[in-house]
């Protein structure tokens, strides 16, 4: 991948700034076992934070806070959103806290600053958010629980040629994931003869979609492919109706994260028939998610779980597994060793963690925004089983 240069070295440099932290000697840490939660709470991604702190609380909830005999402790901590915050936080948390897992990571830039520190400490960090294919390749001990852009991305390219889609304009935000989406929707669906006439990239702080969006509809392509953050959809969306792209005949097409769960309500009429794809829907028809969806709803009044939620409520799940393999007795590489290779059913189907990768194999499903019981769903229509990340199957 062209980017990967550059998240290495970026991953080098935040190395560099970790002097002298070798391996913390297990005899400092206290007789709790401690996850440190690094996650954007304030700013531009609050949405994120708030949907996997509230997962992580859940899964707490209903599965007790003692595991194999060790009291478990989440501390949370708000990075807002910026790699300088995130590195400083998890250098507290390691030093000072002892954790024993890091996780979270509500942006790329947030997992590949801390990515150096869980090396160099030995402290497993469980990104349950950050979707950059190259992040599991930072550093040995990241484990994913949440999912990849190009996992989700090439499922869109395959579908758009089958139904009238040849000719489309990309649109993504301007850092690594959005490189990711851009890359592998553009090389798959010009592999199934379609055509991206223009690649537009937006900042990802502050952005204004608007000019962008002028431009689409003057270049009147067959469809737009968006990927942008979770809880940036709104906007899109917002300005894409605003600006008659519909009217134009201008399909949108996207990730799941422009129709998140958690905004979708919001967005109105203007959603339904949009066509999505991602690894997971409040809809999901399962009986574990509908349980999961119940008790998630229950807890948090008025917030419906997204797919942040079930990234940071597998994850939580993956940490007590693996706590429960050492039979309490935690440690580094032990932790990381049980991490590695876990098979279990997720509220958004069946995943399997790759031992040899740290990333995540689970379903792609395509998704249409239907009215359910007077609300905006993302129904699934398709599936495509067992995706592992593109970035890496080659």
């Amino acid at each position: 991948m062209p980017h990967r240069p550059f998240l290495r070295a970026w991953a080098a440099a935040a190395f560099a700034l970790f002097p002298g932290l070798a391996a913390l000697p297990a005899a400092a840490r206290d007789d709790a076992f401690k996850i440190g939660l690094i996650l954007p709470m304030t700013g531009q991604q609050a949405s994120t934070g708030r949907q996997i702190e509230a997962a992580a609380r859940l899964w707490m909830a209903q599965n007790g806070d003692t595991v194999a005999g060790r009291k478990v402790r989440l501390i949370v901590r708000d990075d807002t959103s910026l790699p300088d915050v995130t590195r400083r936080l998890a250098q507290e948390l390691v030093v000072n806290e002892k954790v024993d897992v890091l996780a979270g990571m509500g942006i790329t830039p947030s997992a590949m600053v801390t990515a150096p520190l869980a090396t160099q400490s030995k402290t497993p960090l469980v990104v349950m958010a950050a979707a950059t294919s190259g992040i599991t390749e930072a550093s040995p001990y990241v484990v994913r629980s949440s999912f990849t852009l190009p996992q989700v991305s090439v499922a869109l390219a395959d579908w758009a040629p089958r139904n009238g889609i040849r000719k489309v304009v990309t649109l993504v935000s301007d850092y690594a994931p959005g490189i990711d989406a851009e890359k592998f929707f553009s090389q798959r669906l010009l592999f199934n003869g379609g055509q991206v006439t223009e690649a537009l990239r937006v900042p990802l702080r502050g952005p204004d979609f608007a000019p962008f969006l002028q431009k689409v509809r003057d270049a009147r392509p067959d469809a737009l492919f968006v990927f942008v953050p979770s809880g940036a959809g709104a906007a899109v969306m917002k300005q894409f109706l605003e600006r008659g792209l519909d009217k134009a005949g201008i399909r949108l097409i996207a990730t799941g994260d422009v129709t998140d769960d958690d905004q979708l309500n919001g967005m109105g009429d203007g959603a339904l028939g949009v066509i999505s794809s991602h690894h997971y829907s409040a809809a999901h028809p399962s009986p574990l998610n509908k349980k999961f969806v119940l008790a998630f709803e229950k807890a948090n009044p008025g917030l419906r779980p997204n797919f942040m939620a079930v990234g940071g409520y597998d994850g939580m799940r993956m940490i007590y597994e693996a706590l429960k393999s050492t039979r309490g007795a935690g440690g580094g590489d032990a932790l990381l060793a049980a991490l590695k290779g876990q098979v279990f059913e997720s509220p958004r189907g069946p995943v399997y963690i790759d031992a040899q990768t740290r990333d995540i194999v689970q379903n792609v499903y395509l998704r249409r925004v239907e009215r359910v019981n007077g609300q905006l769903y993302n129904v699934e229509f398709d599936t495509i089983e067992g995706v592992k990340d593109p970035g890496k199957s080659r």
